[in-house]
């Protein structure tokens, strides 16, 4: 087997599409969808930014012994974007906050954040921590876009959704859904040389990057993005905490992650060699297995 084969893993057979559920939290129409076993434990898994619930279904498919629960952020893939609030980090917060009351109603919970899903977790986690047994963290954006080793794009990006913002409505749409925007993010990401697994990744960002329901729910989505880290509220995490890195994130360098995990009082710490930003999709069984064992206190096989 070649080394890119003993790193990412293939595409799995029969994964789940869930079960579809709508709820009504701070005045929007919120989906979510259930996998796993309905009466287990249940794990609320939150996405990254311009993703919807598709793109951790993979992970799910691997923790079938949890009530998985994964919504779709407020704005994003069917969920209603939140009428007249700004959406900024805490009103995230307070959004979770509602739907765990909806959904689990008083029970803690295990959580999972990827990306900028872990930055929203990871200020939760420091307000709520009452509501949380313990907590992961996939790819925690551990420093600032604007200021990281892709400073340049990020900039770039920072130009594009102004763009964006500032277009006439139709415009504006088609600018923020461009399917080249969209494959080039795609390639820039991946790290695997594998083309099913390729060809997959690129179909799943064409079919949900452009799944937003409101501009203005993207564009103040993106400017929490860049103006917020998980790493900020790191002290303040006191649960058990899971960090679960990329050794080629492209939006966090190593050196800034252990800097973050020294921060979490009760943290640890695993590193997946040769993967990106794209964990969810290229190493999805690893990153499960982590999860899993990590919450149910066994040890990790995995470095």
């Amino acid at each position: 087997m070649s080394e890119q084969g003993e790193i990412f893993e293939p595409i799995p057979q029969n994964v789940s599409a869930g079960t579809e559920h709508v709820t009504c939290i701070l005045g929007a129409r919120t989906r979510y969808w259930e996998y796993g076993k309905l009466d287990g434990t249940p794990l609320v898994l939150v996405h990254g930014f311009r993703g919807d619930h598709h793109g951790l279904e993979l992970i799910t498919h691997y923790l079938a012994q949890f009530r998985v629960i994964v919504p779709d952020l407020p704005g994003f893939g069917k969920s209603d974007a939140l009428p007249g609030i700004q959406h900024h980090l805490s009103t995230y917060a307070a959004w979770l906050d509602e739907f765990l009351h909806h959904v689990v109603k008083q029970e803690t919970i295990y959580l999972v954040g990827h990306s900028f899903g872990s930055i929203v977790c990871s200020y939760f986690a420091a307000n709520r921590p009452e509501r949380i047994r313990r907590l992961a963290l996939i790819n925690p954006i551990s420093q600032p876009a604007l200021e990281g080793n892709q400073k340049v794009l990020s900039r770039l990006a920072d130009l594009y959704y102004s763009a964006g913002e500032k277009l006439p409505a139709p415009l504006g749409f088609s600018l923020l859904r461009s399917s080249i925007v969209t494959m080039l993010s795609s390639k820039f990401m991946a790290k695997n040389k594998d083309k099913k697994l390729q060809r997959y990744i690129d179909g799943q960002h064409h079919a949900y990057f452009g799944n937003f329901t409101s501009r203005r729910a993207l564009l103040e989505a993106y400017r929490t993005s860049v103006s917020e880290t998980a790493a900020r509220y790191a002290p303040s995490i006191l649960i058990p905490t899971l960090m679960i890195v990329a050794e080629k994130d492209d939006l966090g360098t190593l050196e800034t992650q252990h800097s973050m995990a020294q921060s979490i009082p009760h943290c640890t710490l695993k590193i997946i060699p040769r993967v990106g930003h794209l964990i969810h999709y290229e190493t999805p069984r690893r990153a499960a297995h982590l999860i899993s064992d990590f919450f149910e206190g066994n040890s990790c096989d995995y470095s």
